[in-house]
């Protein structure tokens, strides 16, 4: 198995701050060991938060983003310290859902991403956002997200 090629990280094995806004947060990458190996990677943030802009009160989504890599595999806490960034940012939840899917493609170039971003009601009306950049490739085992449309008591 080739060793990983950690030699360009700043944050992992270090105390790192949190970045003050999404645009500050360094998103880091390590090289995939198994080029030519088509594979998902899935990352899940069951606890995202960000702001409304308008009235700066919370926002929570439970994020599910899986792609395939090509060349390079998203370092996992530079992920989670960039998610956090949005903790006290201002955006509606189309812009961070969109937003965070677009920082990973300019990052990885992945053969293929999605992003399900299942955000909770406040006000009474939960927003979903979904994004891809494409058909979803044959011959790879993408599972479904999992994540239940919301029903509220119904």
């Amino acid at each position: 198995m080739p060793k990983t090629d950690v030699s360009g990280l700043t944050q992992l094995g270090a105390a790192t701050e949190l970045p003050a806004s999404p645009e500050a947060a360094v998103l880091e990458k390590v090289p995939a060991g198994h080029a030519g190996t088509r594979y998902v990677v899935r990352f899940t943030a069951p606890e995202f938060t960000s702001l409304c802009p308008m009235t700066g009160q919370p926002d929570f989504a439970h994020i599910v983003i899986d792609y395939i890599p090509r060349d390079w595999l998203v370092e996992s806490k530079s992920l989670k310290l960039f998610l956090h960034s949005f903790r006290n940012h201002g955006a509606f939840h189309e812009d961070c859902s969109i937003h965070i899917a677009k920082r990973l493609v300019e990052l990885l170039d992945p053969e293929w991403l999605r992003i399900g971003a299942y955000w909770y009601p406040r006000g009474g009306i939960p927003i979903d956002v979904f994004w891809q950049t494409g058909a979803a490739p044959e011959g790879v085992w993408i599972p479904d997200q999992g994540v239940p449309t919301y029903r509220g008591r119904g």
